[in-house]
């Protein structure tokens, strides 16, 4: 028997969206997979949606005979505030509200380190930390994690928020080795944020096991996440061939990294001009 009868994943060709595809498979009979772009074939058990999810028609249409919402469509970048607000912001709203509509229990959320980005590396942010945005980017984040606990508190709708780290193949620098998050402990994570019996609003950072902790997951326990991968074999590789920071600098003392020296981008983008 499987966990649930039909999962709905967004932003389904994506780097993480794709692994999430394969690795959750073995929870579901159906999976409802949605993005902008195409997704190749559909396999056994595969509905593929191609659409946008600004559209606010076609986004409630597919929160429709789901039991569970993961919503990862978005763009890991800097955005302008025009972009959030015609975009970002309305998809995430429709997700949320499709949910309330059409009974799916639970969204879980890719949200991002990003939210928190200000936060001191040696304060060792927890989850109920206030919020601390580093870019426009990292506001939506805020935003949509206040959207899921509105849900959770009025409607009953329960959301994982995912602040995921640093979701690549390898770590590349110095800052991954205590932000880093394998695919397969993404895959892992997403996981247990959907099978964990009660979450209610819930905030877990999503990162493997890394020696290096800048970000606690202390009061998150509940979710049951148990990453097996690691940074720390990459270590010696990384500490060999990059420069060590200055330890003053921003990027270096914040969680953010290197996000928090973006410019604003409406001023960036008037310096592409």
């Amino acid at each position: 028997m499987t966990e649930f009868n039909r999962i709905l994943i967004t932003g389904a060709a994506g780097s993480l969206g794709t692994y999430l595809r394969h690795g959750l498979k073995h929870l579901t009979t159906h999976m409802r997979l949605v993005d902008r772009v195409d997704m190749g074939e559909a396999l056994a058990g595969e509905e593929l949606i191609v659409m946008d999810l600004s559209d606010r028609e076609a986004a409630l249409e597919i929160t429709k005979d789901v039991d569970i919402i993961i919503h990862f469509a978005g763009v890991p970048r800097e955005q302008s505030f025009d972009e959030i607000m015609t975009d970002t912001i309305p998809a995430a709203y429709h997700m949320y509200e499709g949910a309330r509509l059409h009974g799916a229990k639970r969204v879980v959320y890719a949200s991002s380190i990003h939210a928190v980005g200000f936060a001191e590396v040696d304060s060792v942010p927890d989850t109920e930390g206030r919020h601390r945005p580093d870019t426009f980017y990292g506001m939506t984040k805020c935003f949509i994690e206040d959207l899921g606990s509105l849900y959770w508190d009025k409607w009953g709708i329960e959301s994982v928020n995912l602040r995921i780290c640093s979701c690549f193949p390898e770590p590349a620098d110095r800052r991954m080795l205590w932000s880093w998050l394998s695919f397969d402990d993404c895959v892992r994570l997403t996981e247990a944020a959907m099978t964990t019996p009660r979450v209610a609003f819930s905030v877990i950072y999503g990162t493997s096991d890394n020696a290096q902790r800048a970000v606690s997951n202390a009061k998150a326990s509940h979710i049951g996440y148990r990453p097996k991968d690691s940074a720390d074999g990459y270590a010696e590789n990384i500490l060999a061939t990059t420069e060590r920071q200055d330890p003053n600098a921003r990027v270096a003392r914040v969680v953010g990294g290197w996000f928090t020296n973006h410019p604003h981008p409406d001023d960036e983008a008037a310096d592409e001009s």
